[in-house]
């Protein structure tokens, strides 16, 4: 499998982890204080946080593995970036609507 189309791959997968464990993460951090006191937007903005440290140390951890494999470096950066950030947002979306349901 050529690197970029791993690199790929490997996005999308880490899109859906990032998105999953944004919103059980800001769910927990919600139980342990007021819920009428945190407000959607601050779950949200916190699971970006969460979003683009992940897609930071991924970069990182792709650019040391196939330095040598890709011709330009700037690919390993921007290699799906958009199918990342759509797919944990939408499973953001999807486990903080049915984490807010079973609360």
């Amino acid at each position: 499998m050529k690197p970029l189309i791993l690199i790929y791959c490997a996005r999308v997968a880490l899109g859906a982890v990032a998105g999953l464990l944004g919103a059980v993460w800001n769910q927990a951090a919600g139980a342990l204080q007021n819920p009428v006191e945190e407000t959607n937007y601050v779950f949200f903005f916190n699971s970006l946080t969460v979003a683009l440290l992940i897609y930071l140390i991924s970069y990182y951890v792709f650019k040391a593995k196939f330095r040598a494999k890709v011709e330009k470096q700037s690919k390993i950066m921007t290699m799906g970036i958009g199918v990342y950030f759509f797919t944990w947002l939408v499973f953001w979306i999807l486990t903080f609507t049915l984490s807010e349901g079973i609360t």
